[in-house]
């Protein structure tokens, strides 16, 4: 009895000695999800054909994607006791294949703050492609990402079942890796395709394939991939919208017994909902970001926009009904909208990017930066806003009443102004014959000036005629910056009579800028 006690009480000693386990660093993966081996399912998350986007550039309202939060969707779906993978398709690290000298700072540092969230994100595996190594494979390596090569398979555990993710860069290595995947054991198989939409198609038709799912991860172009895209086939093919915008999310349902994944088909009603969802969105966007539109109204319509978003992601994160009596598998694009929230650590990390990034870019220029070369012989040369002042008064003033003389402040009142991702729309003649190439020598061509639209003044300051400039910019001339991407609700018809007034394309007695042409 008395050596029980003995036992007993030097127990209790040593356990009130034990060290206490250290707090995890700020920033660092999240621990592993403490789930069921008899959980009833599983989720999987994935993206794909990100092109080095950590976030929208912000130059219009309610624009969706970044990275933080893609990461607040995953965080919050691994606090429902599933297992929780997610899985990067790859094309993700940077936009382009090659890089000027002057980029190479800002886009090895945007590569890294993205491998950084990835790891925020608990990521699982992630596939690589082409816009993977445009700085090398070594550099690419260097980020420590967790990869499965081209061919290759990677077995992950997803709770009562094995989920294998393959990765290929043609049909037949996708047709080979995919039985690979079987043979060692997976119930479910992700096949990552490093090619666009309709090759993914035709892969997916091929016999042999053991894929469940087929996810394209490289879009044909930097504008081609606007939209997500979901072919139901015997076996389903899908495309994420690119840059960041969208996760595709695939919930697992798991019968008593192992078999065969089947999709479920009964979320048509869901999908009309979200749908019809969507078009009331897009509807109110465009109506949100008109020039000129009226303060009060606008707050009316982001409120009610906001309020239909909400529905929306409802309706996307709901988990499916269970099935009772086989496996299946449900689809679903999360677009990642402007009102949802973001994970703080994943959003810190970019927060640091911005910060950092201007002055990498700031101190390049200083260092290496060039002028511009000269315009040829006979061109003409950019001269400012400043020097079309005297003569065009008028228009002047319509021209200062824009959204156009204040893009330089859009930039500044959130840091970005020595970012090359974003400068060269909000300058004019940026990286023209004449006019300005350096971040160091921005001073008097900020703003989208005349010659933005009107072409380089330089021979009409000599010879003022309407032949020494462009009269009239169509639109051509405003989309190489309205573009899907940073004006997604532009229409030129509409956006047009905004910029209009006495002495700038409407005589004097059609009214004050902003008002409908007079017919």
């Amino acid at each position: 009895m008395r050596a029980f006690v003995l036992a007993v009480l030097m127990g209790a000693l040593l356990s009130g000695c034990r060290r206490q386990e250290p707090r995890p660093q700020e920033g660092a993966s999240p621990a592993p999800q403490a789930t069921s081996p008899s959980a009833p399912g599983a989720v999987l998350f994935i993206s794909a054909d990100t092109r080095g986007y950590l976030g929208p550039c912000g130059c219009s309202e309610n624009m969706r994607g970044g990275i933080g939060r893609a990461a607040f969707q995953v965080q919050e779906a691994r606090k429902g006791g599933q297992p929780v993978l997610y899985v990067d398709g790859g094309n993700s690290l940077f936009g382009e294949t090659h890089l000027k000298p002057d980029q190479v700072p800002q886009e090895e540092r945007k590569a890294k703050a993205l491998a950084d969230a990835l790891r925020t994100m608990g990521l699982a595996v992630r596939a690589t492609g082409e816009l993977d190594d445009t700085r090398g494979a070594d550099f690419r390596r260097s980020l420590g990402l967790p990869e499965v090569a081209s061919g290759g398979v990677k077995l992950l555990d997803a709770g009562a079942r094995k989920v294998a993710v393959v990765a290929a860069a043609n049909a037949e290595a996708l047709v080979q890796a995919s039985q690979q995947a079987r043979a060692q054991g997976a119930d479910f198989v992700v096949g990552l395709l490093d090619q666009p939409l309709e090759a993914a198609q035709a892969a997916a038709a091929l016999p042999g394939l053991a894929a469940n799912l087929v996810v394209a991860t490289h879009s044909a172009g930097e504008f081609s991939a606007e939209e997500n895209r979901l072919v139901r086939s015997d076996v389903p093919v899908v495309a994420v919208q690119s840059k960041g915008r969208s996760l595709l999310r695939v919930d697992l349902t798991y019968a008593p017994a192992k078999g065969p994944f089947v999709l479920q088909r009964s979320q048509g009603d869901v999908d009309r909902e979200v749908a019809a969802l969507e078009q009331r969105i897009t509807l109110l966007d465009k109506e949100i970001n008109l020039p000129g539109v009226d303060p009060k109204l606008k707050g009316l319509k982001q409120g009610k926009r906001d309020e239909l978003a909400a529905r929306k992601q409802g309706l996307l994160t709901a988990p499916p009904a269970p099935a009772t009596d086989v496996n299946g598998f449900a689809l679903r694009f999360l677009p990642l909208e402007s009102n949802l929230a973001s994970a703080k650590d994943t959003q810190a990390l970019v927060t640091a990017y911005d910060k950092d990034v201007g002055q990498l870019n700031l101190a390049w220029a200083k260092e290496h930066g060039q002028d511009c070369p000269l315009p040829a012989k006979g061109q003409a040369g950019f001269v400012g806003s400043a020097a079309c002042a005297d003569c065009h008064a008028e228009a002047t003033t319509v021209w200062q009443g824009s959204k156009h003389h204040h893009a330089w402040e859009t930039l500044e009142a959130v840091g970005k102004q020595h970012h090359l991702n974003c400068i060269g729309c909000h300058v004019t003649g940026w990286q023209q014959p004449g006019g300005v190439c350096r971040l160091d020598k921005v001073a008097g061509r900020e703003d989208v000036g005349c010659e933005s639209c009107h072409g380089p003044g330089s021979k009409h300051v000599e010879a003022p005629s309407p032949e020494t400039l462009v009269g009239k910019p169509g639109q051509a001339v405003c989309v190489t910056c309205h573009n899907p991407e940073n004006s997604p609700h532009f229409d030129f018809a509409t956006y047009l009579p905004r910029i209009l007034g006495p002495g700038h394309g409407r005589p004097e007695k059609s009214g004050q800028a902003g008002e409908p042409p007079a017919k």
